[in-house]
């Protein structure tokens, strides 16, 4: 391995089922020059997200799929090494849509720049980035929770889940998390003063352990996970629930389309609303919601959780980890050196 070569991991097929590093491959090449509007990046965090398994299929989606023998496509938080941008210059901290990979090139518009005296940089990854602002846009314009109501969220120890929670706790929501480990439900009522929880790994009736947390009916609904869990949940929806589709990762892996629900009816009973959310339909609101999530986060009100894991190679692991949710916390990958924690 150079030290002045360019890692990447690169899509060599596409999973059938469950997606592991034989479906990857890590490639040399020379570091990149940028040209003219362009940056040259160093990468020091990639993200890992649940929505990268529906770009691995060739069918139609929201996006083009990954295409194989192209470096994996994906976000990173670095530090710009060689600057043409307006605005940008040698030592900039920024987040960079470039994909796995240790350097990259990025069009001086599509940089964000960071001030790590805010925060962390790798928090613009997670709760300072995509998944905290799809957890600030999906909870208050979709969800529109009123102090007093129930609020239930799966995935909830998860970059997304956790932070919708603490959105909902802010605003007087009774919220309920849905987790998969005694240690990650402690971690909800312990650590982010949810008021509820539910191990899903074991509980037998998932129906049943919702009826019981959530008495007076589930006013609010967040999806990350679908499935039977999601089914459990309409049939405890309150009057007028609503209900807000941001993920279905229990389906992400599935080989043959799963049976969708059949008990829809409660919509119809219970006068309930269901809509699906992409984060990219408030672009022109982000400065919105990270203005806010930080005054949260200094004020001591949100509280988040990294899972980091070392080097570019465990990258693939780390998705595949992330799909199965054996990752606490948002799922990072550090590739390179952080000179902004000292």
């Amino acid at each position: 391995m150079s030290a002045n070569a360019n890692r990447k991991v690169v899509l060599k097929s596409y999973p059938k089922g469950a997606p592991g590093a034989d479906n990857f491959e890590i490639i040399e090449e020379a570091i990149p020059t940028p040209g003219p509007g362009e940056a040259l990046v160093r990468a020091i965090y990639l993200t890992v997200d649940p929505y990268m398994r529906g770009r691995l299929r060739p069918g139609p989606s929201y996006a083009e799929p990954q295409k194989i023998g192209e470096v994996m496509i994906g976000e990173i938080a670095g530090q710009i090494v060689e600057s043409n941008a307006e605005g940008f210059a040698k030592g900039d901290y920024v987040t960079a849509h470039t994909g796995w990979q240790t350097h990259g090139i990025a069009d001086g518009r599509d940089l964000r720049k960071l001030d790590p005296t805010d925060a962390p940089i790798s928090t613009s990854l997670g709760v300072l980035g995509m998944p905290g602002l799809t957890a600030y846009f999906g909870t208050l314009d979709v969800l529109r929770p009123k102090a007093g109501d129930t609020l239930v969220v799966n995935a909830a120890s998860g970059a997304v889940g956790s932070v919708v929670g603490q959105i909902a706790r802010i605003g007087g929501c009774r919220v309920v998390g849905i987790a998969g480990s005694k240690e990650k439900c402690d971690f909800l009522t312990g650590e982010l003063g949810f008021h509820a929880t539910i191990n899903h790994r074991e509980t037998k009736d998932m129906a049943a352990a919702m009826k019981e947390t959530c008495p007076n009916g589930i006013d609010c609904y967040f999806d990350n996970v679908g499935g039977p869990m999601t089914d459990a949940a309409f049939d405890n929806m309150a009057f007028g629930a609503r209900v807000a589709i941001c993920g279905q990762i229990a389906q992400y892996n599935d080989t043959e389309q799963a049976m969708g629900p059949r008990n829809l009816r409660h919509f119809l009973v219970k006068r309930a609303t269901l809509r699906g959310l992409l984060v990219h339909d408030w672009r022109d609101r982000y400065d919105e919601g990270l203005t806010r999530l930080t005054r949260w986060i200094r004020s001591g009100e949100l509280k988040y959780r990294e899972d980091i894991v070392e080097g570019i190679e465990k990258a693939p692991d780390a998705f595949a980890g992330l799909m199965e949710g054996k990752n606490f916390g948002k799922q990072l990958v550090r590739i390179g050196e952080d000179p902004s924690r000292g």
